[in-house]
């Protein structure tokens, strides 16, 4: 049985993904409007996509300046890769827990109201890999 555990994290550390990563977990923003932002920077170069950002005026790009900031700081402390090498391959955003609220109406009744949060990730790639 421990030699089949071993196998399997071998295999799991050899399949792991060894590109430059960043992830922003519990941000305040729905899925929803970060993925329209992201739509716009998807693909293009980290000093590229940092321009786009901080000149869009969506509550989702001062987080997501932050997070290509910290992802290409890693690239560069942790791989050895120059800033200009690298573009935006993956970015991602998934759903975090809801924060349920109500709102009184009238009749006693209440509204429910739905605070989504945001699991931001992204992912480079060094243009000499692809």
């Amino acid at each position: 049985m421990a030699k089949r555990i071993r196998e399997k994290a071998k295999a799991r550390r050899e399949a792991k993904d060894t590109r430059p990563a960043a992830t922003a977990k519990y941000i305040r923003i729905s899925p929803s409007k970060a993925r329209v932002v992201m739509n716009a920077v998807r693909g293009k170069s980290v000093t590229e996509a940092i321009a786009i950002l901080e000149n869009m005026p969506k509550a989702a790009s001062e987080p997501l300046v932050k997070l290509i900031g910290s992802a290409a700081a890693n690239a560069e402390n942790n791989k050895g890769l120059a800033k200009d090498e690298l573009y935006v391959a993956e970015i991602r955003a998934d759903a975090g827990p809801i924060y349920k609220r109500y709102q009184p109406v009238s009749k006693g009744r209440a509204h429910s109201i739905m605070k989504r949060t945001s699991h931001l990730t992204v992912v480079l790639g060094s243009k000499e890999e692809a």
